[in-house]
């Protein structure tokens, strides 16, 4: 078994002759938590919609586990163990927080989902739903409206409805995006303990997130790869210094301004 779990070589993104992405090469490791950091406009979501396959790529490949994915689609990959948070993990806001999760777990049934059937179909999928809610620190509010859980506890419940799909590989899209302090901080936790046994890409805002996190950071600016290493090395790199953290050497570490979403 290949250390490399997803491989990009050439991974390009055209849209009518501008390169969002360019010739990306992309290796993440099996086991670890990898970023991708870079500003606004770097490429990053992109790069995320191409590995998803919710973009199609203009020129370059996507291996997963050993597996030319290039060409799949978004389902497909998914059932690989590749996933995505937001491909499965839609909160419906009128349904508890254990049916919730009851519905991501139906995946075992193959392609039924039984939204109009009686709640003592699902009744099957509970003991393990109440694993995941556990695992993800919501067991307190399993009957619950989703709708009611305060933000940070919604991205909880996107996680553990993730999980439900049982990834070998998850992608996490800002996942402390919006949070008070005490929420990221709960976020961090929750992501290192679901990172045991899997492997996790995201892109991050945060830089102290990314400091405490991340094994290795991959850094995008104008869609392609300015940098890569652990922490220490590329918040070192000058050129990383100038396009993402500022010319200020001393900023290295704090939050990029706004702490928002990131585009790109």
């Amino acid at each position: 078994m290949s250390d490399t779990i997803l491989e990009t070589q050439g991974l390009t993104k055209e849209f009518r002759g501008f390169a969002a992405v360019s010739d990306v090469n992309l290796k993440v490791k099996r086991g670890s938590i990898h970023a991708l950091i870079g500003p606004n406009g770097a490429g990053k979501t992109t790069c995320f919609n191409l590995l998803t396959k919710f973009l199609t790529v203009t020129r370059g490949s996507i291996r997963y586990d050993g597996r030319d994915i290039t060409a799949l689609k978004p389902a497909e990959i998914a059932r690989l163990g590749l996933v995505r948070s937001f491909q499965i993990s839609a909160v419906f806001p009128h349904l508890t927080v254990l049916e919730n999760v009851r519905v991501a777990l139906q995946r075992q049934r193959g392609n039924s989902f039984d939204f109009w059937r009686s709640g003592s179909l699902l009744d099957r999928y509970n003991d393990r739903a109440m694993e995941l809610l556990a695992d993800v620190g919501l067991t307190e509010y399993a009957e619950l409206s989703a709708g009611q859980l305060p933000y940070g506890r919604k991205r909880a419940l996107e996680i553990a409805t993730t999980l439900a799909m049982e990834p070998a590989m998850m992608l996490l899209d800002e996942p402390t995006a919006g949070m008070t302090a005490e929420d990221v901080d709960r976020i961090v936790t929750l992501v290192k303990r679901v990172s045991v046994g899997r492997t996790v890409l995201l892109v991050e805002h945060n830089l102290k997130v990314v400091e405490g996190l991340c094994d290795t950071i991959t850094v995008l600016a104008r869609g392609q790869v300015l940098a890569e290493g652990d922490y220490a090395a590329v918040s070192r790199n000058p050129d990383v210094i100038a396009a993402y953290l500022g010319t200020d050497p001393a900023s290295v570490g704090v939050p990029e301004q706004g702490g928002g979403q990131a585009h790109g």
